[in-house]
């Protein structure tokens, strides 16, 4: 069975986001911490040397059942990607009320929090999370 290669580590997520250099996208990142600490209700954790996660999962895939993060973000040179980890398909009606945003198969990419609307992003995460905990494990 194939081992991930992003696991959680020690590294201190708010450290982590002091390095970040572009100093709208570290702004941005710390709020979304404190978004994400307040609907989580979990401290965050660093998955991997870049990616701030949030609670535990299980999933299931090809090479096996992993742990990964419920929810999290990544402050990336080109936007803020945001892991809503159960996908997309039942949050279309959210989403068409976000604002500017693109789309990846667990990634919601947003260039910056005013790009959008942070009471539907909230929803978002909450309704993922609430999904998650629903559902053990999750398959992809």
């Amino acid at each position: 069975m194939a081992e991930l290669k992003t696991k959680m580590n020690d590294t201190d997520p708010m450290e982590f986001l002091l390095q970040v250099e572009n100093d709208k996208r570290r702004e941005d990142s710390i709020k979304l911490l404190q978004i994400m600490k307040n609907l989580t209700k979990e401290q965050p954790k660093m998955w991997g040397p870049s990616i701030i996660g949030f609670g535990k999962m299980e999933y299931k895939n090809t090479s096996g059942t992993h742990d990964w993060m419920m929810t999290g973000f990544s402050p990336r040179k080109q936007n803020l990607t945001i892991y809503i980890m159960d996908g997309f398909t039942k949050y279309e009606q959210l989403l068409s009320k976000l604002g500017k945003h693109k789309l990846g198969k667990s990634c919601l990419y947003i260039n910056k929090l005013e790009d959008i609307d942070i009471d539907i992003l909230e929803e978002l995460i909450s309704k993922s999370i609430e999904y998650i905990k629903s559902k053990k494990p999750i398959s992809y």
